[in-house]
Formats: C-alpha cells, structure tokens, sequence
C-alpha cells in the first residue's frame, strides 16, 4: 500500500462497490441540480436584458482590467502574508497546546477556543473601530486592519489542523525514536513533525482557499481587494451582476488553481518520501534513515 494511501486511510474510510455507487449516483444528481440553475439563471438574465454585449463589452477594455488587476494584486497579498505568518504561528499554537507544562497548554487552548469562535467580521471591526489613536496614535494602515485579524483566526482555526496531524502520528514513532536515543525535541522536530506536516498538506491548502475568501472582508477597511474593487466598479457603472460574475470566475480560477498545486505538493511529498526510502514501511524507513542522521546530535 502507498504512502498516500495510508495517509488517507488515517482519515477517511475508503469506500466499497456500494458506497462508491452512491457517491457516484449523488454526484451526477448534484451536477445536474447544479446545471438546471446555472440554465435557469441564464435564461432570466437574459429575459432582463444582462446578457447583452454592451454590458459585458466594458470588462474586456485596459481600464477595467487594470482596476481589475489591482484589486487581485491585493488579494494576493493580503492572503500571501496572512498564509506566511499564520501558518507557523498556528503551528507554535498546537505545540503549546499539547505542552506537557500546564499553564502553557491551558493558555494556548484558551487562545485557540476564544479566537475560533469569533467571527473575523467582528475582529476586523474590532481593529477598525477599537484602536486607541488617542492620544497614542496607534492606527494601523488598511492593508494590516484586514491581514491582522485574518492572521488571528487562521492561525486560531489552522492549530487544530496541525495538532490533529500530529495527534494522528502513531505513538510508537515517538517511543521508537527515544528508544534509539533522541531527545523529546529531536524526535518532535525530526520523526514527528514531517509526517504530520504530510498528513496536513490537503487541510492546509483548504485553510489557504480559505484565507482567500477571509479576504473579502477588506471592503469593509475599504482595502483595495478584489471584492473592494467590484464594488467600486458597480458604483460607477451600475453593472452589479456583471461585476460580481466576473468577479466570482476570478476566485474560482485563483481556487483551482491552489486546489492543483495541492494535489500537486501531496503527490511529489510522497514519491519523494517513496524514493528516499525505498519499498520499506514508510514509518520504519524514516526511522533508519533519522537514526543515521542523528548519530551526531544525538544528546544522552
């Protein structure tokens, strides 16, 4: 059995002839549902009059693209940033939330819990509306009012995914490693934490599709996202379904995209682990492989 395989196999059930017949029967009935409103959707337009070239025509000229282009420029940073400070943070977070050192663990936990249950809408107004500018002047730039708070709670919701990974390790790797004389650091940073980081790839590049979507609340700092942009553009022209629409296929094609690039890291993760390892137990392999590495740094 694959690599890949094992590690789907620590999440899911893999399903047999009858349930890969139902998903298969309630694919193509959700593919049809889907199809009769997009059919249904088209066929109002354009009984209103929204299909019509002249209100489609506007989005392919230099002007609107450019302000297009700012907006996704925008998006992409806020959401590239957010991901490159978010993502390492939530893993110090599931670290001190599995600390064997109390206090830390309940402080961490604490933080996780409050910071997923609040909305990020209301973090983002926090930033907006709460910050003492006076008389100590703190206020940040736009660009920071979005990215802080969705730093915040990605950081807060994405911990769980690492933590998760780790728990999902099995625990033998850990004695086994401290068996062959590696310290609990050594066997967390070398044994532990790239079969976790493994495991979470998938979940990571949902956190990352959902940091995109977290970026659409840049209007409300009047940040020049995406959204932000449309929104501008709708006021000036008043094509309100047009801008969206188009709006819209920009973040299902910025979405696929990562969806590609996610599959893509979860394949080569594998074949590489495959290649460095050979045909042994992927778990046992590393093992060896960490041992011989270790020899080195290996604390008594």
């Amino acid at each position: 059995m694959s690599a890949a395989a094992k590690d789907a196999d620590l999440f899911f059930d893999v399903p047999g002839p009858r349930g890969r017949r139902r998903i298969l029967i309630w694919s193509v009935v959700t593919s049809l549902a889907l199809a009769v409103l997009v059919a249904g959707a088209l066929i109002q337009f354009a009984a209103h009059g929204q299909l019509e070239a002249g209100k489609w025509r506007p989005f392919l000229t230099q002007g609107y693209l450019n302000f297009l282009w700012i907006g996704m420029k925008g998006t992409l940073a806020a959401t590239g940033v957010a991901m490159a400070v978010s993502f390492p943070l939530a893993l110090g977070l599931a670290l001190l939330r599995i600390s064997r050192h109390k206090a830390i663990s309940v402080l961490a936990t604490g933080w996780i819990e409050f910071f997923r249950a609040i909305p990020m809408l209301l973090i983002v107004y926090a930033f907006l509306l709460f910050l003492p500018r006076q008389p100590i002047g703190l206020d940040l730039p736009l660009f920071w009012k979005l990215v802080v708070p969705m730093i915040i709670t990605s950081s807060a919701s994405t911990a769980e995914t690492f933590r998760s990974g780790i728990l999902a390790v099995d625990h033998g790797q850990h004695e086994a490693a401290l068996s062959i004389g590696l310290t609990d650091s050594a066997t967390l940073r070398l044994v532990i934490l790239p079969q976790a980081i493994r495991l979470v790839v998938p979940s990571l590049i949902n956190a990352l599709i959902s940091l995109l979507k977290d970026s659409t609340l840049g209007y409300v700092v009047s940040y020049p996202e995406l959204t932000q942009q449309g929104k501008v553009i709708t006021t000036y022209t008043g094509l309100m379904i047009q801008t969206y629409i188009v709006v819209a296929v920009i973040y299902v094609i910025i979405n696929m995209v990562l969806s590609r690039v996610a599959t893509y890291l979860d394949v080569r993760m594998h074949r590489k682990a495959a290649q460095e390892y050979g045909p042994l137990e992927p778990a046992a392999a590393e093992l060896d492989a960490i041992a011989t590495r270790a020899n080195g740094e290996r604390i008594t």
